[in-house]
């Protein structure tokens, strides 16, 4: 408890002057909280060695969450970029401090699919999540937390004994795990122009990155690498390097690559580096040259490991397709074979293929051939299966594409990158959409072609006919509405399928489903329905689920536009966006109108309010999952409009629900403050003061529109216009909403009771406004609490969610009767 009851700054300045001392705790790296340093001059802020960027809390915090939050911090700025990363990252408030080496963590920063636009301060999104529990089980494996009271002697020690400044007499930085990523960017920007090489593409498309280069720089001794290791495809000799195979460039053959300016900028560059590395790190380091790998190669190659137990059911669904026989009768090539794992457990290797687009791959795939893999060495080459020209391909695979008969025995089986132009970051992946590929068959692909897996896809059905495919992919092909050119093209029999969560993927955080699909090319047969079997993240089953193709069926978003309005006396907006159960979350009812966001705005009036209800209630009622995560919501059947239990029952689930954000509204002309969304009288709630609206609870009764008659309801639709003219009845609820009602009331009353006694009190509050009286918000991020310490509060809310989760449940049912979801 030694800092609790100090400011943020404050305490800050006492963390440094009790543990930190001797280093320097005044530099300002990005938008980093606390940073201790070496002193050294600001000029050259970048090559000073840092030991820790941390973020600063005041009082008591969840610790990991305020490390996360610097991550994510660290990552969306990319402060790594501009200068050399710490040993450690930290967080710390007024009681204990974590400490994260920079190293375990560094490779979430060049994940292909993370999107780094999040704010960083918001603890809900997958991204926050998925960073705390690999950041939780870091920190706790290595016991770095420290409390300041109980824990300050080995806490001391610690910093004792590893913000040690590594120097030697020539003042170099040492290169390990946490920084070799960042020297690379600027090695570069300083060495690389100077190597010798007209063609950078061209030594890309045999396995040679520029990484190499700078890898050979880094595990040199006196500019030899040959004295450290042989283990790279590029050596540095002195003055050149040496690269392992010979390279064609037109007419010449080269091997050998010197520098344009005698070495001047190599030398002045790892002057201030120590070369090499500690020994510890050179496996690590030739072994994460991945990370090293270019934007455009990696993202396109995707490194998207298909675990073990998804390999076994893929291949028992092959079984059960092809016959038990299969590997013995068909040919089998993995045309985005990574390193070759989705291979593991075939059996006849003179019968299966392999090739990737990375030559470090095929490397890979070779040694493990050498440690007994199932593979003949000669089966497995570098191929770019969208950009290559089949006249690459090894002969013996060759002579089989091109023969007619035998392509009906050759099963193309793949798991490609899931990667797609434009993900959620908004950020244009190079070269995703721009293959040769994608080029070609851009008439056919439209917006598809957005997707690595579907220029596959294409290239197999239209240049390999007649073979069979069995493929990992998302359900896109099946069910996506942008997809419908090429589900017109792609005309062949899915004979069987299984889907999988997609966080069981390596690299894949989404929740959303993966499916492996056996497809007959030589059945043409446009898909319309199939039922998948489904299994969890631990390959156990749970069922059926019918997948169908929508290509042509109206959707949801299209009926709710057919009760728009104009008119000016709304009393509120629906907002929303996409068809899908993706976009659950972004459906609510708000006072306000949002300009400058993506969502769709739905004016709400007397005439379309039940329509709203139901629009809001049939996309919330239904939990997302990562199996109906591409599930699409319909424009219904016409069922729904004598179900009059239903209507109010969406009503009523409307009214209670937590994305209801309805607060209260002022009248700028009477300067009078009205609510129309409160489901009781004064009388119900036992109010101090008479409501500015009695608008819905008139409503529920039957009464006339106690709006204004304006000129714009002229404007609505004869549709509108003739439902306005018929006589109303009071609404009637089912048990199930009554009793929503009469947890809500209590709810209600109690608010009237205390915020009137506190002094505080509003008599036009909305279910919003009062979840926001007691639960409260966060000073720093300005978002309602989860929690309330009122405990008759969290009782009287609890009723009031386990009230609407039932009404929700009887929902769910006529959901599918009256058509806006297909079972």
């Amino acid at each position: 408890m030694k800092y609790l009851n100090i400011r943020e700054e404050e305490l800050k300045n006492k963390v440094a002057e009790k543990y930190f001392a001797k280093f320097d705790s005044t530099k300002i790296i990005g938008n980093i909280d606390f940073c201790i340093t070496e002193k050294g001059e600001e000029e050259y802020l970048f090559d000073i060695e840092s030991f820790l960027w941390a973020e600063a809390k005041r009082g008591k915090v969840d610790i990991y969450k305020a490390i996360v939050q610097l991550i994510l911090t660290i990552g969306k700025a990319k402060t790594f970029n501009e200068y050399l990363p710490p040993k450690y990252l930290s967080a710390f408030d007024g009681e204990k401090i974590v400490f994260l080496p920079y190293g375990e963590i560094q490779e979430i920063f060049y994940l292909n699919d993370f999107n780094w636009n999040i704010t960083p301060s918001n603890h809900e999104t997958k991204e926050f999540h998925l960073v705390y529990e690999k950041t939780k089980s870091i920190i706790n494996k290595n016991s770095l937390l420290f409390f300041f009271q109980k824990d300050d002697k080995e806490l001391q020690n610690f910093i004792k004994e590893n913000f040690v400044i590594l120097k030697n007499g020539t003042n170099k930085i040492q290169i390990d795990k946490n920084n070799f990523i960042n020297v690379y960017n600027r090695w570069l920007d300083i060495v690389k122009p100077t190597i010798k090489i007209d063609n950078w593409e061209l030594l890309k498309s045999t396995g040679i990155i520029t990484a190499d280069f700078y890898l050979a720089d880094l595990l040199s001794l006196q500019n030899n690498t040959k004295e450290i290791s042989e283990k790279l495809f590029t050596l540095l000799l002195h003055d050149h390097y040496l690269l392992d195979r010979d390279i064609q460039d037109g007419l010449n053959t080269f091997k050998e690559a010197y520098f344009n300016d005698n070495q001047k900028a190599h030398n002045e560059f790892w002057n201030k580096y120590q070369r090499p590395p500690p020994k510890e790190y050179w496996d690590y380091l030739i072994e994460r040259r991945d990370l090293l790998v270019p934007q455009d190669i990696r993202e396109r190659k995707g490194s998207f490991y298909t675990p073990k137990i998804w390999v076994e059911k893929s291949q028992e669904y092959l079984a059960d397709v092809l016959g038990e026989n299969w590997q013995d009768e068909y040919t089998i090539w993995d045309c985005a074979a990574g390193t070759g794992n989705l291979l593991a457990g075939l059996t006849n290797k003179y019968n299966a293929w392999a090739s990737t687009l990375d030559r470090a791959d095929v490397d890979v795939m070779k040694e493990r051939i050498r440690n007994g893999a199932n593979l003949l060495e000669n089966h497995v080459f570098q191929f770019d299966f969208l950009n290559d020209d089949f006249s690459k391909l090894p002969e013996g695979l060759k002579n089989i594409i091109k023969d007619e008969e035998k392509r009906k025995k050759l099963l193309i089986y793949i798991n490609p990158p899931y990667t797609e132009t434009n993900n959620k970051s908004g950020r244009d992946r190079s070269g995703v959409s721009d293959t040769k590929i994608a080029k070609e068959y851009k008439e056919i692909l439209q917006k598809a072609k957005n997707e690595i897996f579907t220029q596959f896809l294409i290239r197999i059905y239209k240049e390999l006919p007649n073979c069979k495919i069995g493929e990992f992919s998302k359900l896109k092909l099946l069910q996506a509405p942008n997809f419908q050119y090429l589900q017109n093209t792609f005309l062949a029999k899915l004979e069987k399928m299984f889907i999988a969560p997609a966080n069981t993927f390596d690299n894949v955080k989404g929740q959303f489903p993966i499916g492996f699909k056996i497809w007959d090319t030589a059945i043409q047969k446009p898909f319309k329905k199939i039922k998948a079997e489904v299994f969890d993240k631990n390959q156990i089953y749970l069922g059926k689920k019918n997948i169908y193709n929508l290509s042509g069926v109206k959707y949801i978003n299209k009926w709710i536009k057919k009760f728009k309005t104009e008119v000016k006396n709304f009393i509120g907006y629906l907002y929303y966006t996409s068809n899908d159960f993706q976009q659950q979350n972004t459906v609510s009812i708000s006072s306000f109108f949002y300009p400058n966001n993506h969502l769709t705005n739905f004016l709400i009036t007397e005439n379309n309010l039940i329509v709203a209800g139901i629009y809001f209630s049939v996309r919330k009622c239904i939990s997302p999952t990562w199996s109906n995560d591409r599930d699409q919501f319909l424009f219904p059947d016409n069922k729904w409009e004598t179900d009059k239990e239903f209507q109010s029952d969406c009503l009523a689930y409307t009214l209670f629900h937590g994305s209801n954000n309805i607060v209260t509204n002022e009248d700028k002309e009477n300067k009078e403050k009205y609510n129309h969304w409160i489901p009781f009288t004064e009388q119900e709630v036992n109010a101090k003061e008479k409501f500015g609206s009695s608008f819905m609870t008139d409503f529920i009764a039957g009464k006339t529109n106690l709006l204004p008659e304006k000129e714009e309801k002229e404007k609505q639709t004869t549709m509108i216009k003739k439902k306005k003219e018929e006589k109303k009845d009071p609404l009637t609820f089912s048990a199930e909403a009554k009793e929503v009602f009469d947890a809500g009331r209590e709810l209600w009353k109690y608010y009237h009771e205390v915020s009137y006694l506190e002094n505080s009190y509003n008599a036009n509050a909305s279910f919003y406004e009062i979840r926001e009286y007691f639960q409260g918000r966060n000073q720093k991020t300005g978002k309602m609490n989860h929690k309330s310490n009122d405990e008759k509060y969290t009782k009287l809310i609890a009723k009031l969610r386990g009230k609407i989760k039932i009404l929700g449940n009887k929902i769910i049912p006529k959901v599918y009767d009256h058509g806006f979801l297909k079972r």
